[in-house]
């Protein structure tokens, strides 16, 4: 689909400093803005002026169809058209990522520098089913408390840090004094698919760019470089010890060290 031709949404955000050139950071899947806050505000902000953005169909930005790489970078551009950001540098982990990757190929004049975090251009298998489901068979309309949505997620998703991160996503109503999912449950079951699509070839982004992955994260491989290379010949990639595929929350001292090193060189 051409760019033109693509119906763009008005992402939410939140932002870190006030000096400094623009440094967009976007979030993986079922994430949002919020997974960011700690490093967007003590580590970044104190070099850029930091937009942490909610994609669209996750936290605060509208449920809107198609959830697609096209459509969501185009999303982007959108913000930064909207911002009067004419380049940017740009962070993005796993479906950020892609993201991020699709804005470089797409529009590199308006990136600076790349920050791609713990995944790679080819398509993926279906990882996030189980939890999808989970999150499905959980109405958190009938709970109380987050801690009874907790214990009932807990019969499906036993590991509690994968649901201290998806109970990110709850959010209660004063009114109804309910709880409900913020993300668009129902539009990312049916987009899931395409978030495990490639980026496509036959484009190059030759700025620079960083590929951070996570020393016990299978998400890129060796056998990922020829890709990487291909579409990002000045990529390089650096592996962020005892790190997992959440490399940032895994290990945020080591991760913003190597991430600030490359942005600001």
């Amino acid at each position: 689909m051409p760019q033109s031709a693509i119906q763009t949404v008005d992402l939410a955000y939140r932002s870190y400093g006030s000096d400094g050139p623009p440094l967009l950071i976007l979030h993986g899947l079922l994430g949002s803005s919020g997974n960011w806050h700690t490093l967007a505000g003590k580590a970044f902000s104190k070099y850029f002026r930091v937009f942490t953005l909610d994609l669209r169909g996750h936290g605060r930005s509208p449920h809107a169809q198609p959830i697609d790489y096209p459509t969501m970078a185009a999303d982007v551009r959108a913000f930064l058209d909207a911002h009067d950001i004419a380049r940017a540098s740009v962070i993005g982990h796993s479906m950020g990522g892609k993201v991020a990757m699709e804005l470089a190929l797409g529009t590199p004049e308006r990136i600076d520098r790349l920050v791609v975090v713990d995944i790679a251009p080819r398509a993926y298998p279906p990882r996030h089913q189980s939890i999808l489901k989970a999150l499905q068979a959980i109405d958190p309309t009938r709970y109380d408390s987050r801690q009874a949505i907790d214990e009932a997620l807990a019969a499906y998703i036993p590991e509690m840090p994968i649901r201290q991160f998806l109970l990110k996503n709850l959010q209660f109503d004063p009114a109804t004094r309910r709880y409900t999912w913020q993300m668009d449950l129902e539009g990312l079951m049916r987009s899931y698919d395409r978030i495990n699509a490639p980026i496509a070839n036959g484009r190059q982004f030759t700025g620079p760019t960083l590929f951070v992955k996570g020393e016990r994260s299978d998400y890129i491989t060796d056998e990922d470089l020829p890709a990487i290379r291909q579409l990002f010949p000045a990529a390089r990639l650096v592996t962020i010890p005892g790190a997992g595929h959440w490399v940032h929350a895994d290990a945020p001292e080591a991760f913003a060290r190597e991430v600030l090193t490359f942005l600001t060189e």
